[in-house]
């Protein structure tokens, strides 16, 4: 899951429709891109997400769920 998105989206008062709505993509592929670890939006849709949300840092579609490595010796 991407929470720093779904933060962002919530922080402004956005439902994943509204927000879809905004960005020209349906609430599906939407909701998509915030819950999978497997759908990376284009860079273009990313870009008009990131517009939409007023956003400027790097870490808005970083998935948080990914399991890290346990590297012990």
């Amino acid at each position: 899951m991407r929470v720093k998105l779904k933060s962002v989206r919530k922080e402004q008062n956005l439902t994943q429709q509204e927000l879809a709505n905004i960005v020209g993509i349906s609430r599906v592929h939407y909701t998509q891109i915030e819950n999978s670890a497997n759908k990376n939006p284009s860079l273009e849709v990313a870009l008009r997400i990131k517009k939409a949300l007023n956003y400027c840092g790097d870490d808005l579609f970083l998935i948080s769920d990914v399991p890290t490595e346990n590297k012990s010796l």
